[in-house]
C-alpha cells in the first residue's frame, strides 16, 4: 500500500462555524445525491486482493538516450527497482537491478551508458545517489553519505556533472550540490540559512556552466526560480522579487532563452507560464480557472507542454512558442502526468510523448503518444489485471456545513440495491496539502468490489482548487476540514444506498490523523476505523519528527511550549477518550515523518480505556509501505476489519 503524502501540518485559526464559505475552483453545479447510481455488471464479485497486486506502482519513467527503450522504476517484481522496456515491442521488460530497498527517480546520462537513481535503506528517507549501466550490471554508490540525503539528480549535457539536492541528516534546510561523475568528488553550491527552504535542481545550461534551480519552502506556499553559477555558487533570482510569490521552473528551452514556469496569479490560481530568461517577462500559456503546471520543452524548443488539473483529472496542453497556438492533446481520461511536470516527456526525436496513465478503475501503465497521429498505446506491461469488473470511479460534489462546495472521488459497487442498507467508507487523503485524484487506488477498489460505497473527499486544505481553498484549513486542523469529511459521510447516506450506522473511515498520514480526529470528535458517526501512520499528538511529533518537518511544524502552528494550548487543541489525543469505534492501527517501524511512537500512544491510551484497538508494525518500512507482501497484508487487514465491524451493524 503506497501513499505519497507531502507536508503534514498546517496552521490554527478561526473555526468553520464562523467562517464564510470557501470558493474552490470554478463554479460547478452540485451533484444531487439521488443521481448517483450503481452500474450493473453480470457476475460481478469481490476482486481478490492478491489480484489487485497483479499491477505495479511506478515512481517515474524516462526515455533511453536513443529513444529505443523506456527506463522506469516499478515494484512489479515486489520491490521498487529499475526496469527497461524496448519501445518496439521486440521483448519484454528486463529488470536492471534487484534490491530490497526502493530504487527511484532514474535519469539517463547523455551518452546513454549509465542510469543515475535514488535509493534509501529500510524506508528511512536518507537517500544516496547510485549509478548502474543502462543495460544492467553492478551498482555504484556515487555519494555514500550516512549523514546526508541526496535526491533529485540532474545530469549536465556533457555528462560531466551531476546536480542534486542535499540535506544533512540533522538539519532542516536543503541545499544544491554537484558531483563529478568521473571522480565522485562532491561540493555544495549553496549554504541555505533559512531552515524551511529547499533547493531543487531543474536543468543545466547547454555549456554546463549554469544550473537552473527552484528555491521554495517545505509547505509549498512560496517559491522562486534561480540561475546558479556552477563554478562559484553565485546565484541570481529570475522571477519577480515579491513576498510569498510562487514560481516553480519545470524546464529550460534548449537555447536557454525560455523557462517553463508554474506561477501563481494575484487571484491565487496556479497557471503554466513562460519566463524570458533575459528580460524577466512572464507570460501565461493559456489561463483557465483550473490549477495548471508547466511541463517540458520539445527538443527543438518550439513547443512547451502544460498540464491542467481539471477537478482531479489531467488535460495535456501543447503550446507553440512562436505562434502561441494552444492545442489540447487527445489523452485518455484520468491521470497522465507526474507532480513535477517531467512527464509527459518528449522522445529524443520529438515525435512521441512518454506518459503514465491510470484512472480510478484502470491500473497504471506507461504509454506512448504519437504526436502525428494523436494515438497512444501502452509501452509497459505492469498490469495483468483487467479493468473490466473493477468498480468505476466518478467525480461528485456536495456542500459542506457552511455551504462550501467539496469535490470528491466516488467508487460505487456494481449491482447495489438502493435500499439504504449498504456500508460506506470515507477515505481522507494525506497531506493535507494534497489532493485525491482520479487515479488507480487499490484500497477503494478492494472495498467497493465488496459492496462498500467509498468516498474520497478533497476538503479545505486540498490542492487543485486555488490558493484560498488550499489555505482554508490553516489554523483549523481537524476543524473545518473535518466538517467537510463529516458532510461527505452524510452525503453517502443521502444517496439512498448507505445506512447511517454502517460508515467506516480509513486513511494514511494526514488521512490517518483525520481518521483519528473523526472517530474522537464525532464518535457517534463511525462504526469502525483503520488508520495508517497518523499523527495523534503534535507535541510528540515535534519532539521526534525529522528536523525539516519540525521547523515546518513550528513555523505553522507555533512553538510547542509557548503555544501549548494550540498543540492540544489540534491533537486527536485530546479527544481520544470519546472514541467508541473499533480501531486498527498500521505503522512502519522506520517512519521518519510520523514516528512509531505516535501509534504506540494510540494503542496505549485506547487499550487502558478498554476500547477495541489492534496494531500491526511493519519492520523495514517507513512512511508508506513499499514491499509487496506488506502492501498485500495491510490491505487484507483493512478489508477484514471493516467486514468484521461494519457487516454486523
Amino acid at each position: 500500500m503506497v501513499r505519497y503524502p507531502m507536508s503534514i501540518v498546517l496552521l490554527f485559526a478561526a473555526t468553520v462555524a464562523t467562517a464564510a464559505p470557501v470558493t474552490n475552483g470554478p463554479p460547478r453545479e452540485i451533484t444531487v445525491p439521488t443521481s448517483v447510481t450503481s452500474n450493473v455488471l453480470a457476475g460481478a464479485s469481490a476482486v481478490p486482493i492478491a489480484d489487485l497486486f497483479k499491477t505495479a506502482d511506478s515512481n517515474s519513467a524516462v526515455w533511453s538516450a536513443d529513444g529505443t527503450a523506456v527506463i522506469y522504476a516499478s515494484n512489479q517484481g515486489g520491490r521498487m527497482n529499475l526496469w527497461r522496456q524496448p519501445v518496439d515491442g521486440s521483448g519484454g521488460a528486463t529488470a536492471l537491478s534487484h534490491s530490497e530497498d526502493r530504487q527511484v527517480s532514474p535519469v539517463v546520462t547523455p551518452d546513454g551508458k549509465w542510469l543515475v537513481f535514488e535509493s534509501d535503506h529500510g524506508g528511512r528517507e536518507i537517500f544516496d545517489l547510485f549509478a548502474i549501466p543502462a543495460t544492467g550490471g553492478a551498482v555504484v554508490n556515487l555519494t555514500a553519505t550516512d549523514d546526508a540525503s541526496e535526491t533529485n539528480p540532474v545530469v549536465s549535457p556533457d555528462g560531466i556533472l551531476l546536480a542534486y539536492s542535499s540535506r544533512a541528516k540533522t538539519e532542516p534546510a536543503t541545499d544544491l550540490g554537484v558531483l563529478d561523475l568521473a571522480t565522485h568528488k562532491m561540493r555544495l553550491l549553496t549554504h541555505e540559512k533559512e531552515p524551511t527552504m529547499i533547493w531543487i535542481p531543474v536543468a543545466f545550461s547547454k555549456d554546463g556552466r549554469i544550473l537552473l534551480a527552484n528555491r521554495g519552502d517545505v509547505g509549498q506556499a512560496h517559491s522562486a526560480v534561480y540561475r546558479v553559477n556552477v563554478a562559484s555558487g553565485a546565484f541570481k533570482r529570475l522571477t519577480p522579487d515579491e513576498t510569498h510569490a510562487y514560481n516553480v521552473a519545470s524546464d529550460w528551452s534548449p537555447d536557454g532563452r525560455l523557462i517553463g514556469v508554474t506561477t501563481e496569479t494575484g487571484a491565487g490560481d496556479r497557471q503554466a507560464a513562460i519566463l524570458d530568461a533575459r528580460s524577466g517577462q512572464l507570460a501565461l500559456v493559456k489561463p483557465n480557472p483550473w490549477e495548471q503546471r508547466s511541463g517540458q520543452f520539445s527538443p527543438d524548443g518550439r513547443t512547451l507542454l502544460a498540464i491542467s488539473n481539471v477537478d482531479g483529472r489531467d488535460t495535456i496542453i501543447s503550446y507553440a512558442v512562436k505562434t502561441h497556438k494552444v492545442t489540447e492533446l487527445p489523452f485518455p481520461t484520468g491521470i497522465n502526468s507526474d507532480s513535477s511536470g517531467k512527464v509527459p516527456a518528449f522522445s529524443p526525436d520529438g515525435k512521441r510523448l512518454l506518459f503514465p496513465h491510470s484512472s480510478g478503475s484502470e491500473p497504471l501503465e506507461h504509454r506512448i503518444f504519437e504526436i502525428a497521429t494523436g494515438k497512444s498505446q501502452p509501452v509497459t506491461h505492469m498490469a495483468s489485471l483487467s479493468s473490466r469488473g473493477l468498480p468505476q470511479s466518478q467525480i461528485v460534489h456536495y456542500r459542506s456545513v457552511d455551504g462550501t462546495m467539496i469535490s470528491a472521488v466516488l467508487w460505487m459497487p456494481y449491482n447495489l440495491k438502493r435500499d439504504g442498507q449498504a456500508a460506506g467508507i470515507l477515505y481522507p487523503h494525506g497531506g493535507p496539502t494534497w489532493q485525491t485524484r482520479d487515479s488507480f487506488d487499490r484500497d477503494p477498489i478492494a472495498l467497493a468490489s465488496r459492496g462498500y460505497v467509498v468516498l474520497a473527499p478533497n476538503p479545505r486544505g486540498s490542492t487543485g482548487y486555488g490558493r484560498a481553498f488550499m489555505d482554508a484549513n490553516k489554523g483549523d486542523l481537524g476543524g473545518g476540514d473535518l466538517e467537510d469529511e463529516v458532510a461527505g459521510a452524510r452525503f453517502l447516506v443521502a444517496t439512498g444506498y448507505v445506512r447511517a450506522t454502517k460508515i467506516g473511515i480509513t486513511g494514511g498520514s494526514y488521512g490517518g490523523y483525520m481518521t483519528l480526529m473523526a472517530i474522537a470528535k464525532t464518535p457517534d458517526l463511525w462504526a469502525a476505523g483503520v488508520e495508517y501512520y497518523g499523527i495523534v499528538n503534535w507535541t510528540s511529533m515535534y519532539e521526534r519528527g525529522s528536523p525539516q518537518l519540525r521547523h515546518y511544524q513550528a513555523s505553522l502552528i507555533g512553538d510547542p511550549v509557548h503555544d501549548k494550548d494550540v498543540y492540544a487543541r489540534v491533537s486527536p489525543l485530546t479527544y481520544l477518550g470519546q472514541t467508541r469505534a473499533p480501531l486498527l492501527v498500521l505503522q512502519g517501524e522506520n517512519d521518519l515523518r510520523v514516528p512509531k511512537e505516535e501509534s504506540e500512544q494510540i494503542v496505549e491510551f485506547l487499550g487502558k480505556k478498554g476500547n477495541t484497538v489492534e496494531v500491526h508494525y511493519y519492520p523495514d518500512e517507513g512512511h508508506g509501505f513499499s514491499k509487496r507482501e506488506n502492501q498485500i497484508d495491510s490491505l487484507e487487514r483493512t478489508v477484514a476489519w471493516f467486514e468484521k465491524y461494519l457487516a454486523a451493524h
